[in-house]
């Protein structure tokens, strides 16, 4: 196989105790016309402000999930100028509406195919960070309701290393060859914007890859490191609405009724031994009620509580064996109460709100390893464990992992702060609160370095 060449030393721009006598080697040549190659640090120097200030921008005006109009146009514009076909508008989700996702394409001779993706959209979450580029957008979200919104995921400094890699990839043509695929992706956080794109023939429109790959980044490592999971690496999540209904009444007279509420509490409680004495503890799970609603009055017993669960799992096994119990203990908890069998309860599964694990294939995880120590040096490359937050990005690799894919996770904190945290026993921030806070110039820098490093190492004939 054909190695990319090694030119130069990158060195991180970070005040960072442990690593500042760091450096890190470039897997990159970028060919700059007939004067010849010049190395990836003063390349990125050149980039990082124009990257940084997109950063910001995309920062300080989010947009929520199914309404990436604006970023997505930024991501075509970008990757049209930086020599890609473009293609707007990619998917359909379920009620036939039109979805922003961006398909770039760059062919190069003969060689892989490789997809490589960047989701866009933001949270309903008011920042409170207190950066001068904080977001203080307000929207409404899909109940109606005005919330504050936030890239409180990072999906800013996602779609920002998508543009550099891009920039990187097109500027040096000379080291890989085969085709690359770029994905702007939308409706990450509504886990439905990769089966939107996937419903809108993307591979048969585009071509199907032969590997995929992504980053997130992430409150547990330094700028300027990267942490990898071999195998199951994020959970697949289900989402489950329950109803419990009962008969209502006079909240003085219960015994005139059948109370949800309490089928609620029992309910709530029974969930748990699910997890602690149906599920192999070698194969976790976890069960979570999110939301709960029943009653419009103190003294009103009402006829149904409505409930909203979210599972993890890593096998399907353990998948279904949560399933299954969710929709016994239901029915126990009911049958227990002497609720008539017309009134069962409702458990249903939403498909829309559900996602696979994100499996991280063994042999191409070693692969994107190896040139990721080569790139940022041993000591900034780390073995993580699996995760139980869920993604969609699993959804590009198909049922049954028909194409290998890998997310490996991009240090975002400053690494001053996230030292005195660890030292103290304590975590910083993190993804979905109002006060994550990735450092932007040696995150980007880092960001771009290992993506461009791993696609060109994967790039060959």
């Amino acid at each position: 196989m054909k190695q990319a060449t090694l030119i130069g030393r990158f060195r991180p721009r970070c005040a960072l105790p442990v690593a500042a006598a760091l450096t890190f080697a470039a897997v990159l040549t970028i060919q700059t016309g007939p004067a010849g190659a010049v190395d990836l640090d003063t390349w990125m120097g050149n980039q990082l402000p124009n990257l940084v200030s997109t950063y910001k921008g995309l920062h300080a005006h989010p947009e929520l999930s199914h309404h990436e109009e604006h970023t997505a146009a930024l991501v075509a514009a970008e990757l049209r100028k930086a020599g890609y076909t473009v293609t707007e508008r990619v998917g359909k989700y379920a009620d036939g509406s039109q979805a922003f996702g961006v398909v770039a394409l760059l062919q190069n001779g003969a060689g892989p195919k490789l997809l490589i993706r960047a989701d866009m959209d933001a949270l309903p979450v008011t920042e409170e960070t207190g950066v001068p580029y904080a977001s203080h957008v307000r929207s409404t979200n899909a109940s109606g309701q005005e919330v504050g919104v936030m890239h409180a995921c990072g999906h800013d400094i996602h779609v920002s290393t998508l543009i550099g890699t891009a920039r990187a990839l097109a500027a040096n043509k000379s080291a890989w060859h085969g085709t690359l695929m770029l994905i702007g992706q939308p409706s990450e956080e509504t886990v439905d914007g990769a089966q939107a794109m996937l419903a809108d023939h993307l591979y048969e429109r585009f071509g199907k890859p032969d590997l995929a790959i992504a980053l997130h980044d992430t409150n547990a490592h330094a700028a300027g490191t990267i942490g990898i999971t071999s195998g199951p690496a994020l959970a697949g999540g289900t989402s489950v609405d329950v109803v419990l209904r009962g008969i209502g009444g006079h909240g003085a007279r219960p015994q005139d009724g059948k109370d949800p509420i309490v089928m609620a509490g029992e309910f709530i409680v029974q969930l748990q031994t699910i997890v602690s004495r149906q599920q192999n503890p070698l194969d976790p799970v976890v069960v979570t009620v999110g939301s709960i609603h029943g009653g419009t009055k103190r003294n009103i017993i009402p006829n149904e509580v409505k409930l909203e669960l979210t599972t993890r799992a890593f096998s399907d096994r353990a998948r279904q064996i949560t399933v299954d119990g969710i929709r016994r203990i239901a029915q126990g908890v009911a049958l227990s109460a002497g609720v008539p069998d017309s009134l069962a309860p409702i458990v249903t599964i939403v498909e829309s709100e559900s996602t696979p694990v994100t499996y991280n294939d063994p042999k191409l995880t070693a692969r994107v390893k190896s040139v990721l120590v080569e790139a940022l040096g041993a000591g900034n490359v780390f073995d993580d464990d699996p995760y139980m937050a869920s993604e969609d990005f699993g959804d590009f690799g198909l049922e049954h992992h028909d194409i290998p894919t890998v997310m490996f996770w991009l240090g975002a904190m400053d690494p001053v702060k996230l030292a005195s945290a660890k030292a103290e026993g304590k975590s910083l921030p993190g993804m979905h609160t109002s006060h994550f806070e990735p450092v932007p110039e040696p995150t980007l820098r880092t960001g771009v370095t290992a993506m461009s490093s791993v696609a060109i190492a994967l790039l060959q004939p």
